[in-house]
């Protein structure tokens, strides 16, 4: 049966049919993500976790099925109001100019200039206090291009929460981070669902970081089926280990 669409969903798939060449990614996903919850996105390589992103970010052509945000459908939403709802973070980036950081942050303010060609003051306090929070104000006159990954990594999640939107795609946003960024911006994405509202779906393939912070889990499997809800029902060691092709053993400490 069809779960009712409500005024906290903020992403629905219907039926929703991903490939990559022969290989089918997902069968039929159905699926909502509601405000205030945390979705990891967890499968072997080449299992589709990019390209699901992708097509939910509105990069990729939908094969077959139907993605709604805010009950109504992708494709009617108008760039610049589908860049205020929804922001996506890819796995990587090229940096082809010299953009300082704090630049590269405020051009994530962009869906908000409609009516001005240059940052007003709100937008450049947004930008310093997202890069506050991401510990990289002090390199914001730094070129991008001279930063180390875990710094160049931080920056652009910076960039992500200075677009203030309630839908938030993120590819892998660990990446290149040492422990203590780890855990703190998993942290801060957790904040962002429990105190804003807002919602986040993640790529990680860090399993106890992913179950740290996350609410709900879906797991991509090999024959191309999802499974899908609340962590502590989802992240079992039985379905991670069949998911991942590996065995799973969970043990709680301290």
């Amino acid at each position: 049966m069809t779960q009712p669409m409500t005024a906290s969903v903020f992403l629905r798939t219907q039926q929703l049919r991903l490939s990559a060449g022969q290989k089918i990614l997902t069968q039929s996903l159905d699926w909502q993500v509601q405000a205030g919850e945390c979705w990891c996105v967890i499968g072997r390589n080449g299992a589709g976790k990019s390209t699901l992103l992708k097509t939910l970010a509105g990069l990729r052509d939908i094969e077959a099925g139907q993605i709604d945000f805010s009950g109504r459908a992708l494709a009617t939403w108008d760039l610049f109001e589908l860049a205020k709802y929804r922001a996506y973070l890819p796995q990587t980036r090229v940096d082809a100019f010299a953009y300082r950081a704090l630049e590269t942050v405020l051009s994530a303010r962009h869906p908000y200039q409609d009516s001005h060609f240059w940052e007003s003051g709100d937008d450049l306090d947004i930008a310093i206090a997202a890069m506050r929070l991401l510990d990289v104000e002090d390199l914001a006159q730094r070129d991008v291009r001279s930063l180390s990954g875990g710094e160049r990594q931080r920056v652009a999640i910076a960039a992500l929460l200075a677009q203030d939107a309630s839908l938030m795609l993120l590819d892998e946003p660990a990446t290149a981070l040492d422990l203590a960024h780890q855990v703190s911006v998993m942290h801060i994405l957790a904040e962002q669902c429990h105190a804003k509202g807002k919602a986040v779906v993640m790529v990680s393939h860090d399993i106890n970081l992913a179950y740290q912070i996350a609410t709900h889990a879906l797991l991509m499997m090999p024959d191309g089926e999802c499974i899908l809800g609340p962590k502590q029902e989802v992240m079992t060691a039985a379905a991670l280990g069949d998911c991942l092709g590996h065995p799973i053993e969970r043990f709680e400490h301290g």
